[in-house]
């Protein structure tokens, strides 16, 4: 389905200065990622630098309908983005104007004097959830003891630490219990702060009580409160990183996005990161990415006849799976594992949580589901729009 509404007569007009405001525009958000925390704030500021420009040419432009249904459709947009008439605008000069405490204003996204712009920074995605279940930043999902405290980042700029306990006796799977993240001090963007969650105390704040660092009115790193002790995300503006936690059950499940230039800020000494080189093959459940069925304490492959202890059946399993995930992706079938090793249904929410998670945060839509066999995927919805050719044209675009 792909429907398009164009605000203008689609035609190109020179005869007044619409087209410059519209190019300043365009040059303002082409950088801008939907998916980040502070899109709303770039864009309203790049909508205001287009609304003075307008405004600017209003006179030459009296009579051109170009010009008319650019106005027309950047009032639309500050409306549909909650966009105030009043407050900052995007610089007419972007090389002059350097933000230290935000990443997209670092060398590699910014415009070389030749008028040249390098590729926005590729961001990378790592998952930590259920028994536990782990999605490296090369996209390689596996199945770990990794019993007591793991590095899972320990870079220049972060450093996050795990702590799993088994889950049940008799079964080597592990759950996660606490994790302690360390923003490391950063310029005057932000000092060290320290973050812990545990089981049943999932805190809005750091460690020292504050929910923010470095100066509270830049914005460079603060916590948001989701769901009361259950969800919340933090944002480290000044390294472009989100990170999500939850509480599902009586376990913690992480997601995380990091721009890969900082992932790999590391020294060789700090090579132990799970979501960087994965877990030690002497760590590892699964075989290959393949999920061994845990039934009476032994494991059986996939599709034989399971009646493990946990109280869920094969069969019974994948019916209480299916019920949160339709596609029978990596993350369903994480799930069918962990009923049949636990019995606990908290782990469905955790695997459909984590999935959310990975389609909020992961970059790269078509790599959203891991198939650990063939098998087909699910439809994905976005928006998008674009500015050309002097008018303002929006793109609302359903992939089916």
């Amino acid at each position: 389905l792909l429907s398009i509404l164009c605000l203008g007569d689609c035609q190109l007009h020179t005869s007044c200065g619409i087209q410059k405001c519209t190019t300043d525009f365009v040059s303002f958000t082409s950088h801008l990622n939907a998916a980040l925390e502070d899109f709303d704030l770039e864009f309203c500021k790049a909508l205001r630098a287009y609304s003075v420009c307008t405004y600017r040419n209003s006179k030459v432009c009296r009579g051109n309908l170009v010009y008319h249904s650019a106005v027309l459709g950047i009032g639309d947009l500050m409306t549909q983005r909650n966009c105030t008439k009043d407050g900052p605008t995007s610089s007419t000069n972007p090389e002059i104007t350097h933000d230290p405490c935000n990443y997209s204003g670092h060398t590699e996204v910014r415009e070389h004097q030749g008028g040249e712009k390098t590729p926005p920074p590729t961001y990378l995605f790592c998952g930590l959830f259920g028994d536990p279940h782990l999605r490296t930043f090369k996209d390689h999902f596996q199945t770990c003891k990794v019993e007591g405290a793991w590095p899972l980042i320990d870079n220049n700029y972060l450093s996050v630490q795990v702590t799993n306990v088994p889950v049940v006796p008799g079964s080597s799977a592990t759950a996660t219990k606490k994790i302690t993240i360390i923003f490391k001090s950063y310029q005057d963007c932000t000092d060290q702060k320290v973050y812990q969650a545990m089981t049943d105390d999932l805190p809005a704040a750091f460690v020292d009580g504050t929910t923010s660092g470095g100066d509270g009115n830049t914005g460079s790193l603060h916590i948001v409160e989701k769901v009361s002790g259950k969800y919340i995300e933090m944002h480290a503006r000044y390294i472009r990183t989100t990170v999500y936690i939850r509480q599902l059950g009586h376990y913690l499940t992480l997601a995380i996005r990091m721009p890969q230039k900082l992932v790999m800020a590391y020294e060789e000494s700090q090579d132990l990161q799970l979501c960087v080189n994965g877990c030690p093959s002497s760590e590892r459940i699964d075989q290959s990415g393949h999920l061994p069925l845990p039934v009476m304490g032994k494991v059986l492959p996939w599709g034989a006849a399971a009646h493990p202890l946990s109280g869920y059946t094969l069969e019974t399993a994948i019916t209480k799976c299916h019920e949160k995930m339709l596609v029978k992706d990596i993350y369903f079938y994480s799930c069918v594992f962990d009923l049949l090793t636990t019995g606990d249904a908290d782990f469905t929410a955790a695997a459909h949580s984590a999935l959310q998670d990975v389609e909020a945060l992961h970059p790269s839509r078509e790599h959203w589901h891991i198939f650990p066999r063939s098998g087909g995927g699910s439809g994905v919805r976005g928006i998008k729009f674009f500015v050309s050719l002097g008018f303002l044209c929006l793109i609302f675009v359903a992939y089916l």
